[in-house]
């Protein structure tokens, strides 16, 4: 099994001041979605793609659906970290509660942001949902080897687009990792960057083996953003 997990483009947070809860795309994140699309449909053929309900996801997976012809399975657990309602909220103040909120202890952290969701109701959204997907596919942890997988016939190539953190959470999850509330700063993926993650036979079952993360090759300099 190849899992490629795609970060969506550049969204348009802000309009006129006003913060998007689910804003679209931006004209830049439009040409990096095109050319993402363009570099998967060129490699190995696509068996899935599964796509977060956000709006930006969603677009951003449309130019890979339509080189390949794949139909989308929208997946609405792989959205990011639930935020709390800032319908009306003037950008600034928004930015700055992120700002503010990156010095607080870690306990903290795990509660998320007042008003939004936990981290550990996040991970846990995240992690169920990853391991009911694969499940559905043949793939199953062990339970007397954590970081052990026993998968059936390859169901090929899935593609999912998702979000920074839904892609962290599922990343760390796969590998093995001790789960920390801040996983998007630890498996780091910019606008429309590809993480590409393998099963490989080992110890008589699989292993999740992680190839590329933050790969961006198919994107010119002018054209990454963060």
């Amino acid at each position: 099994m190849e899992l490629v997990f795609v970060r969506h483009g550049q969204p348009r947070w802000s309009v006129d001041g006003i913060a998007q809860p689910d804003p679209a795309l931006t004209d830049v994140g439009r040409r990096q979605a095109e050319l993402v699309a363009r570099r998967l449909a060129e490699e190995r053929p696509i068996a899935e793609i599964l796509v977060s309900p956000a709006i930006r996801a969603i677009e951003t997976a449309a130019p890979l659906v339509e080189l390949t012809g794949a139909a989308p399975t929208l997946v609405d657990d792989l959205a990011e970290i639930q935020m709390p309602d800032w319908t009306g909220q003037p950008d600034e103040t928004v930015q700055r509660i992120f700002v503010d909120a990156r010095d607080r202890p870690p306990s903290q952290w795990w509660e998320g942001i007042p008003g939004g969701e936990s981290f550990d109701d996040f991970h846990r959204r995240i992690t169920t949902t990853l391991d009911r997907l694969l499940a559905d596919r043949g793939v199953v942890g062990d339970p007397d080897h954590p970081h052990l997988w026993r998968a059936g016939p390859d169901p090929g190539r899935i593609v999912v687009v998702a979000h920074a953190g839904t892609n962290a959470v599922s990343l760390g999850h796969l590998l093995g990792a001790e789960p920390t509330p801040w996983e998007w700063d630890r498996f780091i993926m910019y606008h429309a960057s590809l993480a590409r993650i393998r099963t490989i036979p080992l110890a008589g079952e699989h292993v999740f083996s992680l190839r590329t993360l933050n790969d961006r090759e198919h994107l010119p300099r002018v054209l990454r953003t963060r």
